[in-house]
């Protein structure tokens, strides 16, 4: 598949993702307790989710009928493929239980282990970023690039906090370091977000432990082509599955290696 192609196919998808992100909005508020599982001590799920990710993966497996699925709730049979969508129905579910407005869809999709489409729809805002491969980032249709600032000092830094214990000392230790010399940290809960903001220059880079494939394969596709990096913390492209990620817009890039990844090998060594 060609730029053309890719294109083609991402305005395809723009209407499922729509329709997962409207049956979100549609039930805001309406989760009962009993209705809420948690997987893990920080990591919710309820219908919502579930039912969202069924919209999902019905619509895209209409598109490319010849996809694999990786999905964040298994509604579907897992299995690797060349070609293969990644999918997060609810990137930010503790938000959504508790009516915190910062939740979004996102999808990319994987072709021989490459990403080269990334879609990611705030549900409240509804904003559209989407992205392809060689064919740039958009914001509603408008092109969008990172921010060019090389400067800690004025950077906005996104970030969030790891499930794992053994992360939290190298976390508390940089946090540290950002609140003396950056402009401004933020933790909202939802990566494919906190990616789309480095995207769009809202934010300068984000970098986050604990972290799975449908969390930030959308996203990483948005700073790629909106003229970011994206690597992990050993400063390695191949990020999507190891459990941790830093997204910069490209001018702060070799600094934010330097320190994010010295932070977490002087705690585990």
């Amino acid at each position: 598949m060609n730029e053309k192609g890719y294109e083609s196919l991402c305005r395809k998808c723009l209407p499922v993702v729509r329709k997962a992100s409207e049956f979100i909005k549609g039930e805001v508020g309406k989760v009962a307790t009993e209705d809420i599982e948690a997987k893990e001590k920080n990591s919710l799920v309820s219908y919502v989710d579930k039912t969202a990710e069924e919209i999902l993966v019905e619509g895209l497996h209409e598109l490319l009928p010849e996809a694999e699925f990786l999905t964040e709730e298994a509604t579907v049979d897992q299995r690797e493929g060349e070609v293969r969508w990644i999918i997060d129905p609810l990137d930010g579910t503790t938000n959504f239980l508790h009516s915190i407005p910062h939740f979004a869809v996102s999808i990319a999709l994987e072709i021989k282990d490459k990403l080269v489409l990334g879609i990611v729809e705030e549900v409240n805002t509804e904003e559209v970023f989407c992205a392809w491969k060689g064919g740039g980032a958009y914001l509603d249709g408008q092109r969008i690039s990172v921010r060019k600032n090389d400067l800690i000092s004025e950077a906005i830094v996104g970030t969030g906090f790891p499930y794992s214990v053994k992360d939290s000392a190298p976390m508390l230790g940089i946090l540290d370091y950002w609140i003396n010399n950056a402009r401004g940290i933020r933790r909202t809960g939802s990566a494919a977000m906190d990616l789309a903001y480095v995207a769009c220059g809202r934010y300068d880079f984000y970098y986050e432990t604990s972290i799975n494939a449908w969390d930030v394969a959308g996203g990483a596709v948005l700073v790629q082509e909106a003229g970011g990096k994206v690597v992990d913390l050993e400063n390695n492209e191949d990020f999507l599955h190891a459990g941790n990620i830093i997204a910069s817009n490209g001018h702060l890039h070799d600094e934010i290696v330097k320190r994010v990844s010295e932070a977490y090998t002087a705690i585990s060594s």
